[in-house]
């Protein structure tokens, strides 16, 4: 698959900008934000998405209902606070804005990095 076939949803304020760093990458990204549950979720379209990014940890149930909702799903965590213990085994990466830029993360998650 390439980059621009890749879908995203990228769920909290997302400060550092990971979406925008995505779409360059010409990843197709949709930003959801407030609280957050299944209906939002679906409404986004989760079921079509390759790649979930969460910046809130704080909304870390969200990562098994997404889970749940397709098996094809990367997860990433890319915030500075840490994941809760409950969703540690079904994230698939968790990244800390102050050791990777977004477009570092980008780049890897839309598989254009060297």
């Amino acid at each position: 698959m390439t980059s621009a076939q890749r879908f995203a949803i990228v769920a909290g304020d997302d400060e550092e900008g990971l979406a925008d760093a995505l779409e360059a990458e010409g990843v197709t990204v949709e930003r959801l934000e407030g609280m957050l549950s299944r209906p939002a979720l679906e409404e986004a379209g989760i079921v079509d998405a390759d790649i979930y990014v969460l910046t809130d940890v704080s909304q870390a149930t969200t990562i098994p209902i997404a889970r749940d909702l397709t098996d094809e799903l990367r997860t990433v965590a890319y915030a500075r606070d840490t994941i809760p213990e409950f969703v540690r085994g079904q994230i698939d990466l968790a990244i800390d804005p102050q050791i990777a830029s977004p477009t570092i993360v980008a780049e890897e998650l839309a598989g254009t990095g060297e």
